[in-house]
């Protein structure tokens, strides 16, 4: 066996999931060079303050909605498919901002582009699931998660240059011109090179009817997955102003802190998927939950930047085993109602847990520590639950 053929057995590079990274790039790519300068351009339209609360506000339910009827369309027209109305669905959002340039036009063209992400994970773990047998899941879904950190790095880098050379208007239209021109190359790749595996059948667009299916192990996973983002979310918004406004480091420091935990994210994932798929997915999952929970405890301590660029190591290794846990709702999801059953989990989940930023809210105006406790608390339920009641497939 060839030394190409060892790296494309190792990663799990068939055909299929090369096309499914390819799309990651170009997708993520054209979405993250726009929508991060979504507020600015809605300002520069005159749509004002209230406009870019609403925009955030309806970002976070339309993420939690979309996740079902993602997994329905997928179940019900195959995962080549779905992902080929979704590329079209961002797209149609794009063409809206291109040729209205109106602060509430963005709002509506916002609702269709913003859907990618939460439309599309369910099929993309359906294709994953597909493409790859149960032992390079892991490795699968890992490869996946880091490749989509290459369009978060380089997409506003690219926005911002548009910007500085065109202004605020006219540099986010071309922006957006050019994720419209990537999702066409997208859509051409999907064609040639994702397998149509043709397993479509009814899809279950009922979600109390589809919760039935939900074996009780995956319903342990999600109560804790619940509790551990309750730990994320309840400081999320703060955790900027406890680093800048409390603590006095400056911007320029903070940033250099969110690289911190890229890095380190980009670092554990091969490793960790590697043996992941080897030894068992309910250990990573456990360590995840644990540096989630340890990560607000930790910062409550942090005074300097270096206890913060620890801190921020640690929320990185929160990375740890999130594809690890993606791939295990997808091992114990029913085999024909994979990408539903994914649906329905994040529909749950992110419903649920949007409401813990507004808690947060509250905890942080009584005190900032009592914000952090909290946080911990809850992480600290959610991974005793999981040591307790999750299970894991005899890898």
């Amino acid at each position: 066996m060839t030394w190409r053929r060892r790296m494309i057995d190792f990663f799990g590079l068939r055909k299929s999931i090369v096309a499914l990274l390819f799309m990651a790039i170009l997708v993520g790519l054209g979405e993250k060079m726009a929508e991060r300068f979504l507020p600015i351009y809605l300002l520069a339209l005159g749509g004002g303050i209230l406009s870019v609360g609403f925009l955030n506000g309806m970002d976070n339910l339309l993420s939690a909605l979309y996740s079902f009827p993602g997994g329905y369309l997928s179940d019900r027209l195959g995962h080549k498919r779905a992902l080929i109305v979704f590329n079209l669905v961002a797209m149609f959002g794009y063409l809206i901002v291109i040729v209205f340039p109106h602060w509430l036009a963005v709002l509506i063209g916002a609702a269709f582009f913003l859907s990618w992400s939460a439309l599309s994970l369910p099929a993309t773990m359906s294709l994953v699931s597909r493409a790859l047998p149960q032992e390079k899941r892991t490795m699968g879904v890992s490869i996946h998660s880091l490749v989509r950190r290459i369009p978060m790095a380089l997409g506003p880098i690219i926005g911002g240059v548009l910007i500085g050379v065109y202004g605020e208007t006219a540099g986010i239209r071309l922006a957006f011109g050019a994720a419209l021109l990537l999702g066409m190359v997208s859509l051409v790749l999907q064609q040639a090179m994702i397998v149509d595996d043709g397993k479509r059948g009814k899809g279950e667009k009922r979600p109390l009817h589809l919760w039935r299916f939900m074996s009780p192990d995956l319903r342990n996973l999600l109560v804790s997955d619940i509790l551990i983002r309750f730990a994320e979310q309840i400081p999320y918004a703060f955790v900027v102003i406890w680093c800048i406004k409390i603590n006095g480091i400056s911007a320029v420091q903070f940033g250099f802190l969110t690289t911190i935990e890229m890095i380190t994210a980009m670092l554990v994932y091969i490793p960790v998927a590697w043996f992941a798929d080897r030894t068992g997915k309910k250990p990573f999952v456990l360590m995840t939950f644990f540096n989630f929970t340890l990560f607000p405890l930790f910062l409550l301590f942090s005074h300097t930047f270096w206890m913060m660029a620890a801190a921020f190591v640690i929320r990185g290794l929160k990375e740890f085993g999130e594809p690890t846990r993606k791939a295990l709702i997808m091992d114990l999801a029913p085999e024909e109602q994979k990408a539903g059953m994914f649906g329905l989990y994040y529909l749950i989940r992110d419903v649920v847990v949007s409401g813990a930023a507004f808690a947060g809210g509250f905890l942080w105006l009584f005190s900032p520590t009592l914000n952090l406790l909290v946080a911990t608390a809850c992480g600290l339920i959610g991974t005793i639950y999981f040591a307790v009641r999750g299970r894991d497939l005899n890898p």
